[in-house]
């Protein structure tokens, strides 16, 4: 990595020059590209927002969280989960791993370098990425490791500076229902967190109730001591996808007879083929489902607006709340930095769909973006390092160009 200062009308203070590829975001994307280049023999660059590797994991999630998936379909790249951990392991165990992970790879990100910028130099061949400390870094390539669940989504929905009830908060910020003790929430978004927050709640007994918008699969964790998910995996080896979807609702329908009884109506589509085209996770139930049916956990349709002391719903129903939490998931941020580039959607995903996603032109590569999680993550890794691994052993052998001529000052 090359330096030296500069005086721009923007302020940059300094122009770093960067010896293989820049890759923004230090979660378990961008911790997997870099051990994948790592092992390919080719140097990178992490810059991080935050403080620290894995900061959503680390402080935007709640207490008890645990992995959905068997460790199996979890790990990253080039190093296995110790064996000791559990069949799913906890957020903690997890956030040790992404360390040891880090450790092992000897993966050290610049830390509190949030990218203001980012854009291609059509002139000079280099992408050049401005951060808010007013350094410009410049490279070749440019990884983009921010994932599509970068920053807290919450719906506009009328009347929500009205409330002045309790608190109004996003999962992110939610840690344990111990703060809720003995309140009526209302728990918007009913995917894998609303559902274990509604069920975190209830063991602090409080009375969530969970609002259900839309049609929604629910799957039992597990199907005769064996992971949903990795029974479907292996099944779709030898058979159809809508053969394994039917098997999958049979399987649910054994563990919670029909959920339209209980106000949580199925799509009409598979919830592999919906997983597919969508990216739309099924709810893994880790105990929700039993507590609906006894009522715990009341479901309730759409909110039609916020009042001053709860809300109304699309049925007419209105009720008053202490608090309302809002589970309603993550967006990706790269519209706000990423210029220039026509490669990411306005929602900030990739236009090419999967498999073919991780790869934009001119340098520019996306990890995280599958909708499948970290499989996906650690697939995009490797595809991503052995193509600029390529390009790298190119680069080494021609001749350096004038940008880094004899003016830069090696800083590290």
């Amino acid at each position: 990595m090359e330096s030296h200062p500069h005086n721009q009308t923007d302020q940059t203070k300094q122009i770093v020059l960067v010896h293989g590829p820049i890759i923004i975001g230090a979660g378990p994307s961008g911790l997997a590209t870099s051990a994948c280049l790592s092992s390919c023999g080719v140097p990178s660059l992490i810059l991080e927002r935050s403080d620290s590797i894995a900061s959503l994991w680390k402080s935007k999630t709640y207490n008890r969280l645990k992995l959905h998936l068997p460790k199996h379909y979890c790990r990253l790249p080039l190093l296995d989960f110790p064996k000791k951990f559990p069949k799913y392991p906890s957020k903690n165990e997890f956030l040790a791993y992404l360390e040891s992970y880090a450790s092992h790879f000897r993966i050290v990100p610049k830390f509190n370098e949030n990218v203001k910028s980012a854009a291609f130099d059509s002139i000079s061949g280099f992408w050049r990425v401005k951060t808010l400390n007013k350094t410009e870094y410049l490279s070749k390539w440019l990884i983009v490791a921010t994932g599509e669940n970068a920053d807290p989504y919450i719906p506009e929905i009328q009347g929500i500076v009205k409330f002045s009830g309790g608190k109004i908060v996003h999962a992110s910020e939610y840690k344990s229902g111990e703060e809720f003790r003995q309140q009526k929430v209302l728990v918007v978004g009913c995917g894998n967190s609303g559902m274990e927050i509604s069920l975190d709640l209830v063991r602090h007994n409080a009375s969530p109730h969970l609002v259900v918008r839309n049609t929604v699969h629910v799957l039992p964790r597990e199907i005769l001591g064996l992971s949903t998910f990795g029974v479907g995996m292996t099944l779709l080896k030898c058979l159809p996808l809508r053969l394994v979807d039917k098997f999958l609702l049979l399987m649910a329908n054994l563990s919670f007879g029909n959920t339209d009884r209980l106000g949580l109506r199925r799509p009409k589509t598979g919830p592999l083929e919906l997983k597919s085209i969508t990216g739309k996770t099924p709810v893994l139930d880790v105990g929700a489902m039993s507590l609906i049916r006894s009522g715990k956990i009341q479901i309730m349709e759409g909110v039609k607006e916020i009042t001053k002391n709860g809300a109304k719903f699309m049925d007419g129903q209105e009720k008053d709340f202490d608090s309302i939490i809002f589970a309603t998931g993550y967006q990706s941020n790269v519209p706000t930095w990423l210029q220039g580039s026509d490669f990411f959607t306005k929602e900030g995903m990739p236009k090419t769909p999967f498999p073919n996603g991780w790869r934009g032109g001119k340098g520019l590569y996306t990890v995280g973006f599958t909708r499948r999680g970290l499989l996906g993550t650690a697939s995009d890794a490797v595809k991503i390092a052995g193509e600029i691994a390529d390009q790298w052993r190119d680069e080494i052998n021609r001749p350096t160009k004038n940008m880094c001529s004899s003016h830069f000052v090696r800083i590290s």
